[in-house]
Order: C-alpha cells, then structure tokens, then sequence
C-alpha cells in the first residue's frame, strides 16, 4: 500500500470538502494519469475501511451474479 499522496489525491481532496465526508476512497481505472487509489479517512472511518472494502466487494459480487444470464 503507498503511503502520502498519490496522483490522485488533490481529486480526493476536493471528493471530502465537497461532501463533507468523514472518508473517501477514489480508485481510478485507465485514468487520464493511468491506473491509482487514494483513500482520505479521519482515525474512526480508516479502522472501519477493511470491513467496509469486504461488504462492498461481496455487494459486487452479489449484483454480478444476479445480473449474469
């Protein structure tokens, strides 16, 4: 994991103030500076992060296979 700031974290920046979010996780596929993450979190949300990560992986994992033919 890649610790201070990332190419894309002046975008997670402005992600938080806009929404005044407690945390903000930005993963960039074939961006226009390639592929890279940036997670912004106070203490309380990062601790949470992995079971966070863990419940959306298996939501998109759910949705895939309801969706598949």
């Amino acid at each position: 994991m890649a610790l201070g700031p990332g190419k894309y974290d002046d975008l997670t920046t402005l992600v938080m103030e806009r929404t005044k979010a407690d945390g903000a996780i930005l993963i960039v596929i074939g961006g226009a500076l390639g592929h890279g993450f940036s997670v912004q979190a106070d203490a309380r949300t990062a601790l949470n992060l992995p079971k966070l990560l863990r419940q959306i992986a298996d939501d998109i994992e759910q949705d895939a296979r309801e969706d598949a033919p």
